[in-house]
């Protein structure tokens, strides 16, 4: 009888001994931060929406870490040392992200020994350029036009170009107090896309909104956006 108590606490202290040790593992101390960018230029999207993949062989589980794209296209994301290889998987982003030889979406090798800064060049299927927003007369102005940038079999058309405001910093098709949408006729010069949206009342009141306009391209899920922009009336 007396063992069978030995035993029992033996087992008891070993099990805590182990739990102790799963709790003490170091967590990822390594920062891994940077942009998605067309030639240096950040990609603007919508938040929560964009991510890009990590994957590290070698600790059991072959697991994809996501790391979520801000909507001022920057990311970041904790690491442990290590060597990693980075994808965006198929129809994720306003991008045609690079396919290998087999015509899967391709790989970029990472390491990570300490902090590292880096900026993810992405091929946008289009960008918004001239982008200028502003309020007069109750109204939030937008203008912007927009340069083809993928030509070849794989370019694709615009659905809509929208103007979104927000009393927040968060302004998207799912967070916005006023949107105008451009569609079809409308969309006929790429050169000229003029927008207004009628401020609503503020409660509480504020002397500003944020606003950005979104580009959604035909067959594809995720916007590309200008970046937000405090607009003073």
């Amino acid at each position: 009888m007396k063992n069978r108590f030995y035993f029992i606490i033996g087992a008891v202290i070993a099990v805590l001994f182990s739990s102790c040790k799963k709790d003490n593992y170091e967590a990822p101390a390594a920062d891994f931060t940077g942009r998605i960018v067309y030639k240096g230029e950040a990609i603007s999207v919508q938040y929560g929406q964009v991510n890009f993949e990590l994957w590290q062989s070698g600790f059991g589980n072959y697991s994809a870490l996501n790391v979520n794209v801000n909507q001022d296209g920057d990311y970041s994301a904790k690491l442990f040392d290590g060597n990693y290889k980075l994808v965006f998987s198929p129809n994720q982003g306003p991008l045609l992200w690079k396919k290998n030889a087999a015509g899967k979406q391709d790989t970029i090798a990472i390491n990570i020994s300490g902090n590292k800064v880096m900026d993810i060049e992405v091929m946008p299927y289009y960008m918004i350029r001239n982008a200028s927003l502003t309020a007069a007369s109750g109204k939030v102005n937008g203008f912007c036009k927009l340069e083809k940038i993928i030509t070849d079999a794989n370019a694709k058309d615009i659905e809509s170009v929208s103007l979104y405001i927000n009393k927040t910093q968060f302004v998207d098709g799912g967070n916005n107090i006023g949107v105008q949408e451009l569609r079809g006729a409308a969309l006929a010069d790429l050169n000229n896309l003029n927008m207004s949206v009628s401020i609503p009342t503020l409660v509480p009141t504020q002397n500003y909104v944020f606003a950005r306009i979104g580009v959604k391209i035909a067959g594809v899920d995720d916007l590309i956006f200008t970046p937000v922009t405090k607009v003073s009336f």
